[in-house]
């Protein structure tokens, strides 16, 4: 095994797979890797598996299968030659409405860097991000390739409710609150798309390893799209 990767117990019915310590592409193709191999072989006793962005958290059932045997099934899937199942790679559009109303932190964001408001809806709205992890709340993508001209430490104090939809900047990551809840990013806009619909088939919009791409739409565009 590679010298970073590390297999640890979580409790009885749990172990994490750790690839690195860092944000970094290259480990969490790692992390996704090994998340496809699993996910698509017939490995009883593995009940859940759940990717983030250095590591892939398995929980099992103890009595199906013991944690001496999952680890050896780690292992040789790490070094098998198995090729995972990837997806297309295709890049989402998610439309969003900066500023405002929508986008109460946009000011402060372009202050703290020395920008105009429109420098940073160009510098955020550019690249194509990487969708490295799902959690915090159901269906919250954690998304890296943020342009490091935009990174920006949280709030010092949270709001207690952050709207569904709101597109949010925190050190070196951007996301999107998938639902109304507490949070301290910095509130660059809003999409007016859901990110979690319990009424869909797939109820998360985004998976760990899809593109995100965001697009600048008027208060006017996003009236239309909530219309939907």
């Amino acid at each position: 095994m590679q010298s970073e990767l590390r297999i640890l117990p979580c409790g009885d019915t749990g172990i994490s797979v750790e690839f690195g310590s860092s944000i970094d592409p290259a480990i969490n193709a790692r992390v996704r890797r090994l998340f496809s191999v699993l996910k698509s072989g017939n490995h009883p006793g593995i009940l859940d598996l759940n990717p983030t962005y250095r590591s892939l958290f398995i929980q099992y059932d103890p009595w199906e299968c013991s944690f001496e045997s999952l680890v050896q099934t780690i292992e040789e899937c790490i070094q098998s030659s198995i090729e995972p199942v990837e997806n297309a790679g295709a890049v989402v559009e998610i439309p969003v409405c900066y500023g405002g109303d929508f986008g109460p932190d946009l000011e402060e964001v372009a202050a703290l860097h020395d920008l105009g408001p429109n420098d940073v809806i160009r510098l955020h709205s550019t690249p194509v991000y990487q969708v490295y992890m799902i959690g915090f709340t159901p269906g919250f993508p954690y998304l890296g390739g943020l342009d490091q001209r935009l990174q920006t430490p949280r709030k010092s104090n949270p709001r207690k409710t952050v709207p569904a939809g709101s597109v949010g900047i925190a050190d070196r990551q951007t996301g999107i609150y998938s639902i109304d809840s507490p949070g301290g990013w910095r509130i660059i806009g809003k999409t007016p798309l859901h990110l979690f619909d319990q009424g869909r088939k797939m109820p998360f919009l985004l998976q760990p390893g899809d593109f995100v791409r965001f697009v600048p739409i008027s208060g006017e565009d996003f009236a239309k799209h909530s219309d939907r």
